[in-house]
């Protein structure tokens, strides 16, 4: 047995049933649990979102539009491009399906986390907030071995996961496909540039993410939606190719064999959550750092990443590939497949260009957001004097994801992200009333599009929230 096939069946193992179950039923149980929250209050997050951020004074180390985008940058990279066309060459186009009923259930999940990140955040000794699953596992919770659990495999996904070879290799891939630049010279460009932004601490990496994030979505989407009018008498047969492989993959795709519904259902889902990290417990620790007193208004910000990430862009780009057929292609896979796929769609060099471009901010901003969580993963379990060697080994690790296989680095990525999910995941059920009570206290107020305060008096006075 190869290396490639032992991780292989390892992650056959990880993402096998109980795990999906694990996933989506407590998406679903939450969904239920909050009145489908992710449906009726949806405008009222996004209005969060693109509103007047009026928290200046606020506990906190950034703003809370800063700190979606920090999460933003971390979730939005190669999942989105790569980890599409990975998922429909391993599950077909039904893939895509199991995707958005991940995603959608998903938001209820990253609302929830959103929440207990602010409740239970800590100050730590540098003054930065700190926060995430480890803490609220920890102080919520009360289990410290289910946050030193996570904390762990959190930084072995930043090491190996979703944090540096996933992402530096599809930036390799993009430039020498597209652009020519050999290897060598993207490793040391990128490792330098991501040196200075990452020594430069949260701070440092929410400027660039506030700046980079917007104009990289925003420039993607348009890229897409060029493709799409140009083929968009081919959108419904797309649609109903998604629909009917999502459920019968093998008459949908001409009897391929071994192709079968588990097979897209987990494709579909470990993709979305590489992609949209819902219930993976990274983006509440970006989410405890922002300016806010109320931990459920942070939860309903939090809550649009993942409609942002799944619901649009990555519903974007699987559609780009099934209108323009080159899903079907077996010679290509990763981000080859959607720089042919733009280039077809767009019927000019000018496409793969369009698809390179984005593939390298996403993936970059992806490297400097899980930086920061592998930062305070370590923080968690070394205190701050282990934030410098762990600064210095993931600079490392990015000069190196630039030489590591493909597919090796895909399975590792699904392995970690799988143990990580885990006891975040318990968390959340445990916690589950907790996020109920806050939940129903803050749209019980009198005017609930004023920020109430997290938690009750009592809460308050015992300092549970939020602060340490």
């Amino acid at each position: 047995m190869t290396t490639l096939q032992l991780f292989e069946s390892v992650n056959a193992f990880v993402w096998g049933p109980p795990l999906l179950a694990l996933l989506v039923g407590t998406g679903i149980y939450l969904t239920i649990r909050l009145g489908l929250l992710q449906v009726v209050r949806l405008p009222l997050a996004l209005r969060y979102v693109f509103g007047r951020d009026d928290e200046h004074h606020e506990e906190g180390d950034v703003s809370s539009f800063a700190a979606l985008c920090t999460a933003l940058a971390a979730t939005i990279g190669t999942g989105n491009i790569v980890g599409v066309a990975t998922a429909v060459a391993a599950g077909g186009p039904g893939a895509l399906f199991w995707m958005w009923v991940a995603a959608f259930f998903g938001m209820a999940t990253k609302y929830a986390e959103g929440l207990l990140a602010v409740k239970y955040r800590v100050t730590d000794a540098n003054g930065q907030m700190s926060g995430g699953p480890m803490y609220y596992l920890e102080r919520g919770l009360g289990s410290r071995m289910l946050a030193r659990a996570f904390a762990l495999c959190g930084i072995l996904v930043a090491f190996f996961g979703i944090g540096t070879f996933a992402q530096v290799n599809a930036i390799k891939d993009a430039a020498s496909l597209s652009l020519g630049i050999p290897p060598l010279a993207t490793a040391v460009v990128l490792t330098t540039t991501v040196a200075l932004v990452t020594l430069g601490g949260l701070r440092s990496i929410a400027r660039v993410a506030e700046k980079v994030v917007p104009f990289m979505a925003v420039f993607y989407i348009i890229a897409s939606f060029a493709v799409l009018v140009m083929h968009l008498d081919r959108i419904p047969d797309a649609v109903m190719l998604i629909l009917h492989s999502a459920f019968n993959p093998q008459a949908a795709l001409g009897g391929a064999a071994g192709m079968t519904v588990l097979t897209a259902m987990r494709a579909g889902v470990a993709r979305g959550v590489f992609s949209n990290e819902s219930g993976l417990g990274s983006a509440p620790i970006a989410a405890a750092a922002a300016r806010t007193k109320s931990c459920v208004r942070q939860g309903l910000i939090s809550m649009t990443g993942t409609f942002f990430d799944t619901i649009v862009i990555c519903t974007m780009t699987g559609l780009v590939l099934v209108v323009t057929g080159v899903w079907n292609d077996p010679q290509l896979a990763g981000a080859a497949m959607t720089n042919a796929a733009f280039a077809a769609g767009l019927e000019s060099s000018l496409g793969q260009y369009a698809a390179t471009l984005g593939l390298i901010l996403f993936a970059f901003t992806t490297i400097l957001g899980w930086n920061y969580y592998g930062e305070r993963c370590t923080e968690y379990l070394f205190g701050v004097r282990g934030i410098l060697p762990y600064r210095l080994v993931f600079i490392g690790l990015v000069a190196a994801g630039a030489f590591v296989h493909l597919e090796l680095i895909w399975v590792l990525a699904d392995i970690v992200n799988g143990l990580m999910a885990i006891p975040n995941l318990i968390g959340l059920l445990g916690l589950s009333g907790v996020i109920i009570a806050e939940t129903r206290a803050f749209f019980e107020a009198d005017a609930p599009s004023v920020d109430a305060p997290c938690g009750s008096d009592a809460d308050n006075a015992s300092g549970a929230c939020p602060r340490a």
